[in-house]
């Protein structure tokens, strides 16, 4: 088989996904996802997909990830596994879809305006 890729965006992190067939190895820029992401809920998050589906030791799966921070970083990997898996094959789509695990959360930090402090947090008014 060759490999599938796709991506997945959450707030400012991009992760681009390259699914094959293997043991179950899931590599992060190079390193085991264990090593990459420290907390054992950041870890469930990437391989949550894979626990629907029962494929956690069916694939090797290759990770680029840009930007973000660590949080942003699962999210990503975790939609972009879940398009691979899709695309591998479309039976896969309802069970992934009612978990929420194909829906990109689009939210993102408002940006700053001018003559306040933040987005929408303003100045102290003095009367006098």
């Amino acid at each position: 088989m060759e490999a599938i890729n796709a991506i997945g965006r959450r707030k400012a992190a991009v992760a681009r996904v390259y699914l094959m067939d293997g043991k179950g190895k899931i590599t992060v820029n190079g390193k085991d996802y264990n090593d990459y992401f420290g907390s054992d809920i950041l870890k469930y998050v990437v391989t949550q997909p894979l626990h629907q589906l029962d494929a956690t030791d069916r694939y090797d799966i290759v990770v680029n990830l840009e930007g973000g921070g660590v949080r942003g970083q699962a999210e990503a990997v975790r939609l972009g596994i879940s398009r691979a898996l899709v695309s591998l094959d479309g039976e896969n789509k309802k069970q992934l879809k009612e978990k929420g695990f194909l829906t990109r959360d689009s939210r993102v930090v408002e940006r700053k305006k001018p003559g306040r402090p933040k987005a929408r947090k303003r100045f102290q008014f003095s009367k006098r």
